[in-house]
This record gives C-alpha cells, sequence and structure tokens, in this order.
C-alpha cells in the first residue's frame, strides 16, 4: 500500500472538505505517518473515515474529527496542553507538533505503554504521559490552556472546566449516542464561558462519563 499516497487522499478528500484550512494543521497532517499509531491489523485503514479499534474497547478518532478539533483550538506555539484520553498517541504528536508542552492521561496502562513507545520512536520530546482515571481522582498538577477530551461526555464534568486557564479552551463532545455535539467552550474569566457548536458526532463515551442506562417497562 501507498501510504503518502493514501495520506495526500486523506487530507484532500477528507480533511479539506470539512473546512480544514489551517495550513499548520494541515502539514501536521501531511507529514505524521498516522499508520504507525494504528494497530497493525488496521494498518491499511489508517486514512478510512472510521473510527479504529484501539485495545482495551477504545477507538482512534475520525481524521476529520481529529482535524476540526485541532483547527477548532488553535494551539500557538506558547501554549501547553492537557489531553484527557491518550488513545493511539496520534493526536498527542499533532497536539505536541503545535503545542509548547503536552500533557496527556491515559486510564488504561496497556494504551500508555504502546503509545509512549510510539512517540519515542518519532521523537516526540515535548510529551508527557500519565496512567490515571480523571472520573475517579486522577488530576494535572497544574491549568492548561488547551484542554482536549478524546471520548465523549455527557455533561461537562465540572473538574474539566478547573483544568482551562482563563483564555483557554477546551474540546469535549457532549451529549447522548447517537445525536452528540463537538463543542468548543472558551473560558473568558474565572466565572464566564463562551461555547460554541462546532458540529454534529457520535464518540464514544470516556470511562466513567457515561450517561446513566435508562429502561422502559
Amino acid at each position: 500500500m501507498n501510504f503518502e499516497q493514501a495520506r495526500f487522499n486523506m487530507v484532500e478528500q477528507q480533511i479539506r472538505p470539512w473546512d480544514v484550512l489551517d495550513v499548520r494543521v494541515l502539514e501536521l497532517l501531511e507529514t505524521i505517518q498516522r499508520e504507525d499509531f494504528v494497530p497493525v491489523r488496521y494498518r491499511k485503514l489508517a486514512f478510512a473515515d472510521i473510527d479504529i479499534p484501539l485495545a482495551c474497547g477504545q477507538v482512534m478518532m475520525r481524521p476529520k474529527i481529529e482535524a476540526r478539533a485541532l483547527q477548532a483550538l488553535d494551539i500557538q506555539p506558547d501554549e501547553t496542553v492537557l489531553e484527557i484520553g491518550t488513545g493511539s498517541g496520534f493526536l498527542t504528536a499533532c497536539l505536541a507538533g503545535l503545542a509548547k508542552h503536552v500533557v496527556s492521561v491515559e486510564i488504561h496502562e496497556e494504551l500508555h505503554r504502546e503509545a509512549a513507545a510510539k512517540l519515542s520512536d518519532k521523537g516526540v520530546a515535548n510529551a508527557e504521559l500519565f496512567t490515571g482515571d480523571v472520573m475517579a481522582g486522577w488530576q494535572p498538577e497544574q491549568a492548561h490552556d488547551v484542554v482536549v477530551v478524546t471520548g465523549s461526555v455527557f455533561d461537562v464534568p465540572e473538574q474539566f472546566l478547573g483544568w482551562v486557564n482563563p483564555g483557554g479552551r477546551m474540546f469535549v463532545v457532549r451529549g447522548r449516542s447517537p445525536a452528540m455535539e463537538a463543542l468548543l467552550m472558551t473560558r473568558l474569566n474565572v466565572s464566564e464561558w463562551t461555547v460554541e457548536s462546532l458540529f454534529e458526532t457520535d464518540l464514544p463515551a470516556l470511562e466513567g462519563a457515561a450517561p446513566a442506562q435508562t429502561f422502559s417497562f
């Protein structure tokens, strides 16, 4: 398989048509070898418009969703990023290519180890990886300019809001499957936020953040 051609096609046929025109984001997606971050058996699907299965029942977001998130966040070279859900490590690599420093937390030790090895192989030196459960007590040492949540939540947890610096932004997918909304939340000051709806989507829930099951009798 010609991965270079597949990567070019992904950018031209999926990313650009979804109104991703930020040159920095496009250059990242044209450069970082996405195929090296997916499980070997799905390598040929690395550039497909699908959620790619990962270990531990997790998934890798579709390329165009990752691209829209990166564009909306408008990450600057002097900013720090908190990524909730390291997953494959691909989005971590993209964030590290834009930001000064990235802190990424993953609940599953297996995914943490695999992502750490891949990022090391790629020479990504400005990403710091942790294992922990953000829904059960794990928290960063400080607030960040940008927070990226890679699994959906029914409601945005209160603690997540406190991890965003004033003037900072958060990308999060909120709602109940199959009708969820990708949001860009910008913190204006201690108590005020603006919320921009980016697009509708459907994303597997962050562990511990799924809505309670409802039953009908």
